[in-house]
Order: structure tokens, then C-alpha cells, then sequence
């Protein structure tokens, strides 16, 4: 069973960068085929795909938050991070990470990061 589970301060000031990190268990994140990614639901709006790390290493982001995204990943640790610069209170959201890329299979619990001064 692969479990997922998201980490990072719940409250970030404008301007500043938001990093979450999400530590894979029951399952390697280098297995062949596998895309991980960053979603987020804003409140009261539907989820948005932020981007995704593939086994390759390769990433991809949305256009939306491109210029703004970096996903990375810690192969020792089983982990992967997702940087949001220069965030701003629309920002604000519950932020997932999950397998997959726009269909996912499994989804950690996600965390509520809030932007505000």
C-alpha cells in the first residue's frame, strides 16, 4: 500500500516562498512509469493541478504557476518537494500530493497552507 504524506508550515507571509514536502512510503518514487505530483484545492474552488516529478526526474508544471513552481526530489529520503515563490493570498489553499498526473491513485491527507501577513 503506498502512502503518501504531505509536510511544511501551514502559514506562509506574502511574498515568501512556499515549500511543502511529501515523503512516499510503500513505494519508490524512481519506479518506472510513475509521475508524482502537487495539487491544491483553493477555498471554495475546484482542485488545480500544480505540476508533477516524474521517475525520470523530469517535471512539468502548469502554465499558470510555471514561472513560479519548482518540484524537486530526494531519492535517498523517498521524497518530494514542491517550491511556490512569491505567493500571494490567492495562494491560500489545501495542498495535495499525490500519484499521478490529472488521475491519481493514491493521495496523501494534504495540509492547509495559508498565505497572510
Amino acid at each position: 500500500q503506498v502512502q503518501l504524506r504531505e509536510s511544511g508550515p501551514g502559514l506562509v507571509k506574502p511574498s515568501q516562498t512556499l515549500s511543502l514536502n511529501c515523503t512516499v512510503s510503500g513505494g519508490s518514487i524512481t519506479t518506472d512509469y510513475y509521475y508524482w505530483s502537487w495539487i491544491r484545492r483553493p477555498p471554495g474552488k475546484e482542485l488545480e493541478w500544480i505540476g508533477y516529478i516524474g521517475y525520470r526526474s523530469n517535471t512539468h508544471s502548469t502554465p499558470s504557476l510555471k514561472s513560479r513552481t519548482s518540484i524537486s526530489r530526494d531519492t535517498s529520503k523517498n521524497q518530494f518537494t514542491l517550491q511556490l515563490s512569491s505567493v500571494t493570498p490567492e495562494d491560500t489553499a489545501v495542498y495535495y500530493c499525490a500519484r499521478g498526473w490529472t488521475t491519481a491513485d493514491y493521495w496523501g491527507q494534504g495540509i492547509q497552507v495559508t498565505v497572510s501577513s
